[in-house]
């Protein structure tokens, strides 16, 4: 487990990076995140994280602090992307 919300919350978008590697997809074909955050203290990083992985690219994107089910998660991520059907 991570030591700390920046830690946790690159290698928890470079996951979501990954899966999306996996299935074919990239950053750029998000087109909806939302980011679940334990604590209203950490909103300022989780904004340095988000700028530092995604750079220019903005899906839509929702932030919400809520309490996770173990103390230990700092942050949950949910991600959609799509690309556009070929003609």
């Amino acid at each position: 487990m991570a030591e700390d919300f920046l830690d946790l919350g690159h290698r928890t978008l470079r996951n979501v990076e990954r899966t999306l590697g996996a299935a074919g997809y990239t950053l750029d074909h998000l087109v909806k995140v939302s980011m679940y955050i334990r604590d209203r203290r950490y909103r300022a990083a989780n904004r340095e994280v988000r700028h530092a992985v995604l750079g220019d690219r903005r899906p839509a994107l929702t932030v919400l602090v809520v309490d996770h089910w173990d103390d230990a998660w700092l942050i949950e991520i949910e991600a959609v992307a799509a690309r556009q059907a070929a003609p």
